[in-house]
């Protein structure tokens, strides 16, 4: 365990050994002030990759020379534009490739799950997830079991921490899938919790809800190229994320979906069909009869947006040089030196986010808060206010610097 000092000095000797400190200039930074701001809300939407403008230049370009025919003739054809990301969105989940797909929005993908994994009988109906999940999810689930005829209030089983506790106890969430595994059709969880910074223990959490016969699904949007994932060997049924938090890829970018192979070939697996998930040898031929594409490509409804997959496929090649290990190690690091210096700051900050965690931490504050939070902007740092009374950091390792997390320290010391 490294042992810090709470000095621009020492901050600056990790920054110089630091083997990925070369990818901070991989990005823009917005600026305050007139100066360059210290960002730390990747965990809301990821800095912009300087590659991304070159990638959509050649898409527009190819538009531009072919119209149509760029869908066979353009530098990265249109017409299998997904498979230029899918290799590297699998190594940042932990996915064999044919497991995944880039395609749609994140809450697009998570109904178009639910439609498959989600299927209730008269007597296994539920489902659980945690308390406080983020309102996308949440309406989701609402609206799911609403659309299969159940009732929220009766059919949705939340799990909130202990009273006085800020996050859950893995112990509590494998208690309740036991107590309630003969009513509970799918467990469906965040990877880590937008609001605690708590990072769910997903393997255990498959294998509990495995041992009943519970399909478990994951939404990753706070958790992809922020953890290391390992989705195939965990086993997970299926799981969904966002590209533009931490796999920094534009506002609204495009998702990814993980569907475990043992589905890649299930054709009589209820979902909802387009052409573009479609056989591919037969996507041309337009018949009757849909044909699902093996794999997760299987659950592809329309036209690859490529536009936003461009940026995407450029973000993703950043990952796929420096490696999610690499990131992961650097994360640990960077995150408990930012808590040490939250310590360190003398103004009683309570840190609500658990040691299982990604890089977001989790400050809980008084009354006062929000006057702490633009105390934070106005000296530069951009950080991420939450209702009602959370500020949440995240160091994100691909862009930010042991500096960075000093004079956040020294920005706290004036207020």
């Amino acid at each position: 365990m490294t042992q810090f000092t709470n000095t621009l000095e020492f901050a600056k000797s990790l920054d110089a050994h630091d083997v990925l400190a070369k990818y901070r200039q991989e990005f823009y930074f917005p600026k305050l002030n007139g100066k360059e701001a210290i960002y730390l809300t990747g965990n809301s939407l990821g800095l912009q990759p300087k590659t991304a403008l070159a990638a959509l230049e050649q898409e527009l370009e190819d538009w531009k020379n072919y119209g149509v025919e760029g869908h066979f003739h353009g530098k990265n054809p249109w017409f299998h534009y997904h498979k230029f990301l899918t290799e590297k969105a699998a190594k940042v989940v932990g996915a064999l490739p044919h497991e995944v797909v880039v395609m749609n929005n994140l809450t697009v993908n998570l109904h178009l799950m639910m439609v498959s994994f989600y299927r209730p009988t008269a007597t296994r109906y539920k489902i659980i997830m945690e308390a406080g999940a983020f309102p996308s999810d949440q309406y989701a689930m609402e609206s799911q079991v609403r659309f299969h005829g159940y009732n929220q209030e009766d059919a949705i089983i939340e799990i909130a921490p202990r009273e006085g506790e800020y996050h859950l106890r893995t112990e509590d969430i494998i208690d309740t899938i036991n107590k309630n595994a003969g009513e509970t059709a799918l467990i469906m969880f965040s990877g880590v919790q937008y609001y605690s910074g708590q990072a769910f223990n997903m393997e255990a959490i498959t294998a509990a809800g495995h041992q009943h016969g519970i399909t478990v699904g994951f939404d990753l949007a706070h958790a992809a190229g922020n953890l290391l994932l390992k989705l195939h060997d965990w086993n997970v049924d299926f799981a969904v994320w966002c590209g533009y938090k931490y796999l920094n890829s534009g506002p609204g970018g495009v998702s990814g979906v993980f569907v475990n192979e043992r589905f890649a070939n299930a054709p009589e697996l209820p979902r909802f069909a387009g052409w573009w998930g479609h056989k591919e040898s037969e996507r041309f031929l337009m018949k009757k009869g849909y044909i699902p594409e093996y794999g997760a490509a299987g659950w592809q409804l329309s036209n690859a947006p490529v536009l936003t997959m461009a940026v995407h496929n450029a973000s993703l090649s950043i990952f796929e040089e420096t490696g999610m290990e690499a990131l992961t190690t650097k994360s640990k690091t960077l995150t408990a030196y930012l808590q040490y210096v939250l310590e360190q700051s003398g103004k009683g900050l309570k840190i609500i986010t658990p040691e299982q965690r990604g890089c977001q931490l989790s400050i809980l504050t008084d009354a006062n808060g929000k006057a702490l939070f633009e105390h934070l902007q106005k000296h530069g740092i951009i950080a991420d206010w939450r209702e009602p009374n959370v500020i949440r950091m995240a160091p994100t390792p691909l862009y930010n610097s042991f500096e960075d997390v000093w004079r956040v320290g020294e920005v706290l010391k004036g207020y």
